[in-house]
């Protein structure tokens, strides 16, 4: 059965949401640095740890994680910064 939704590997990084991770005080440097970019056709690529192992047994009712998906965490004042450039639905 074929999925309502799948990731596009073909999709170019178009335009970071927000603010860099360096400006938010979250990295202090490149090669730490979680990150929202949408992509040229319209998904979301999201950089952040990845703790998988650490939240995929407790996740909350009606929530579960394919075999090829993993839960990242990315620091809150991230998204706070990319409000602005996220579209109302």
């Amino acid at each position: 059965m074929a999925r309502a939704w799948e990731a596009d590997p073909s999709a170019l990084f178009l335009r970071r949401l927000g603010k860099s991770a360096e400006e938010l005080g979250n990295s202090e440097d490149e090669e730490d640095c979680p990150d929202i970019w949408q992509l040229d056709n319209g998904d979301i690529a999201v950089i952040g740890r990845d703790l998988t192992d650490d939240y995929g047994f407790r996740l909350p009712k009606g929530v579960s994680l394919g075999a090829d998906e993993r839960l990242v965490v990315i620091p809150g004042n991230m998204l706070s910064a990319a409000k602005a450039d996220i579209p109302d639905a």
